[in-house]
C-alpha cells in the first residue's frame, strides 16, 4: 500500500511540475511527459506512449489533461486518473485566476508582450523536436504502411490543408483496420 501511495505521489508531482512549467500547449506537454514517464522514470515504453499520445489526441478535451489521464489510468487505475487530472488542473487554473485580476495591467504592459512572443519561437522548437522524435520512432520501425500513412497526414495537412480533425479521425480509422486484419491474419 505504501508503494502505491508513492506511486500517486509521484504521479501528482510530476503532473502538477509539468502543467506548471509548460507553456505552448499539449503537444509541449505530452513531449515533457514522454521525457519524464518514458526517458527518467521509465514506467511507460516509449511505443506504449506513443499509444497513450494517440489516443489522448483523438479524445475530446485538451490534450495535456488527456494524456496525464490515459497516462495516470495505466500507472495507478482510477486513483491515478484523479491523481493526474488534480496535478495538471492546478497550475492553468491557479495562473489564470492570478492573471484575471491583474489583466488591465498585462494587457498593456510591453515587457510582457514581449516575452510571450519570445515563449512561442521556443515552443515552436518544442514541437518541432517532438515531430522528429515521434517519425523517427515510425522510421526506426521500417513499417512501409505506418510510412505511408504519416506521410500522407503530413502530405493533407501541410500541401492540402485537410482540417485535423479529418486527418485525425481517418488516421484512427486506419489504425483499427490494420489491428483487426493482423488479428484475423494472426488468426489463421
Amino acid at each position: 500500500m505504501n508503494s502505491r501511495k508513492k506511486v500517486l505521489w509521484k504521479i501528482f508531482i510530476s503532473t502538477l511540475y509539468l502543467s506548471a512549467f509548460t507553456f505552448g500547449g499539449g503537444y509541449v506537454i505530452v513531449s515533457l511527459m514522454k521525457k519524464k514517464f518514458v526517458d527518467e522514470l521509465h514506467w511507460v515504453e516509449e511505443k506504449e506512449m506513443l499509444d497513450l499520445v494517440a489516443i489522448a489526441q483523438s479524445s475530446p478535451g485538451a490534450i495535456a489533461i488527456n494524456g496525464a489521464i490515459v497516462v495516470g489510468y495505466k500507472l495507478a487505475g482510477i486513483a491515478g486518473v484523479l491523481v493526474s487530472i488534480i496535478g495538471t488542473v492546478i497550475p492553468p487554473f491557479v495562473i489564470i485566476a492570478l492573471l484575471s485580476v491583474c489583466y488591465n495591467a498585462f494587457r498593456t504592459n510591453e515587457l510582457v508582450s514581449q516575452m510571450l512572443e519570445g515563449m512561442q519561437a521556443g515552443v515552436g522548437a518544442v514541437i518541432a523536436s517532438v515531430t522528429y522524435e515521434m517519425g523517427a520512432g515510425i522510421v526506426k520501425e521500417k513499417d512501409g504502411i505506418s510510412l505511408l500513412i504519416m506521410a500522407g497526414a503530413f502530405a493533407a495537412s501541410c500541401v492540402f490543408e485537410v482540417n485535423v480533425v479529418y486527418i485525425v479521425i481517418i488516421c484512427g480509422l486506419l489504425g483499427v483496420l490494420r489491428t483487426c486484419m493482423s488479428r484475423k491474419g494472426a488468426g489463421k
